[in-house]
């Protein structure tokens, strides 16, 4: 059963409707490749493709008696194409038909996530254009750290998006093969050159060497992909939580108007779709988990792999595409509190300027240890007395030895920071 969330195409490439539809498309390629071959009758051929046809239901029934679904397939499928539906599955052995259908599922749903992380990537790009100059805190540990700006933070997300771009391609890549090399691999009632011309008629490239199976490492590096993408959209997620708390408030999801938050406090905006994004995150990891352990086999192949790939792979395409969806809404459409950003900025009483402090002080002449010293103990002044950190520092004699009143206006200064900006956007966007 498909999760309510699904969007509809994702779904219907995992129902079973569509793939029994994949099985049958590959057993018309092969009774095809094979009559121009010589191996069957033409007309066999011409007939599983004009009259081959299949009923979910039917399929079902057979398969409660005979427990063992490719049977129960061929069995309805032979029932309308008729007498030369013995020229059907001819020479295949189940996982040839059910792993080179499968990669046909995956290919399909791929482009879908391809897809999502394009849209993802262009809602990013635009967003941080928004905010490219827009000055916030910088926190290392949860603790205020250097200022940066909003739209470099969203910089990260988006070229962290480009790498998941690259990894799925390349996964989709990897699995976007088939294989019709029999009951171990070795093409007892086949040719490689076959499998070549069945694959190439169905959009695929033929394994280079294959068990009963297509191996599992595929699989898994595809599923991982999938748990790596979740986690970066774990990580926007967590961050938007982040930026949401009461105390902080620099960011915020969209709330709508008639939206409620709590059923017992009335003033409640909780970051609840940032914590859907984090929770079903989970899934998909543990996912991963699955597929690898699917990676070790007895021999040429057992079937463990198989009913946990019936989970796996359909949830975790239909997760990752509903939270590429989450995500991209979650982006686009999010409060931003530039005000609030200069406010907790400011909030340290002049404490994030520290650092440029310290190097100021040491290219003046200062020995490093001494400089830290002097910065240091008025640093703690002001977490002990919320006194303004330049007020104090303007009073230390020690460092008024090295640093004018222009040199010290020129180290409390923001911009200071903030003056590569245009170079970072310039190597993550290339313009």
């Amino acid at each position: 059963m498909i999760p309510r969330y699904t969007r509809k195409e994702m779904g219907r490439i995992w129902s079973d409707q569509n793939k029994f539809q994949k099985w049958l498309d590959v057993e018309i390629a092969t009774a095809e490749a094979e009559a121009e071959i010589g191996m069957i009758p033409a007309e066999a051929a011409r007939a599983i493709r004009e009259k081959g046809a299949f009923s979910v239901e039917r399929i079902l029934e057979i398969e409660a008696k005979v427990k063992h679904d490719v049977i129960a397939f061929t069995t309805n499928v032979a029932e309308n194409v008729g007498a030369e539906a013995r020229y059907l599955h001819y020479g295949l052995t189940s996982n040839d038909v059910v792993d080179t259908a499968q990669a046909l599922q995956i290919r399909d749903a791929s482009r879908i996530l391809v897809e999502g992380l394009e849209k993802f990537g262009a809602v990013l790009k635009k967003r941080a254009h928004e905010f490219k100059h827009t000055p916030m805190m910088g926190r290392t540990h949860g603790i205020h750290a250097e200022p940066i700006t909003f739209g470099c933070k969203i910089a990260i997300w988006y070229a962290e998006c480009q790498r998941n771009l690259e990894r799925m391609k390349s996964a989709a890549e990897q699995l976007r093969v088939g294989k019709i090399s029999g009951a171990v691999g070795m093409y007892g009632h086949s040719t490689p050159q076959l499998e070549e011309r069945i694959c190439a008629k169905l959009g695929l490239a033929p394994a280079p060497i294959s068990s009963q199976v297509i191996q599992r490492d595929r699989h898994a590096y595809y599923v991982c992909t999938l748990a790596v993408i979740a986690a970066s959209l774990e990580r926007i997620a967590l961050e938007v939580r982040g930026l949401q708390r009461t105390e902080v408030r620099e960011a915020e999801e969209f709330f709508s108007a008639e939206q409620k938050g709590s059923s017992a406090m009335p003033h409640k905006r909780n970051p609840v779709t940032s914590e859907q994004i984090c929770g079903l995150a989970r899934i998909v990891r543990a996912n991963a988990q699955a597929a690898l352990e699917n990676v070790a086999l007895w021999h040429e192949r057992d079937i463990s792999h198989s009913s946990a790939e019936r989970i796996i792979l359909p949830d975790s395409t239909i997760l990752v595409d509903y939270l590429l969806d989450k995500t991209t809404k979650l982006v686009e459409t999010m409060f931003v509190y530039p005000e609030r950003m200069i406010e907790n900025l400011n909030q340290m009483k002049g404490l994030i300027y520290s650092g440029q402090l310290l190097l100021d002080i040491v290219n003046k002449g200062a020995a490093r240890e001494d400089a830290y010293r002097w910065v240091q103990r008025n640093a703690m002044k002001v977490w002990e007395t919320r006194e303004d950190f330049k007020s104090l520092v303007e009073r230390d004699e020690d460092i008024r030895k090295f640093l004018s009143p222009e040199d010290l206006a020129a180290v409390f200064n923001v911009q200071r920071y903030l003056g590569h900006v245009e170079a970072i956007f310039t190597r993550v966007f290339g313009d």
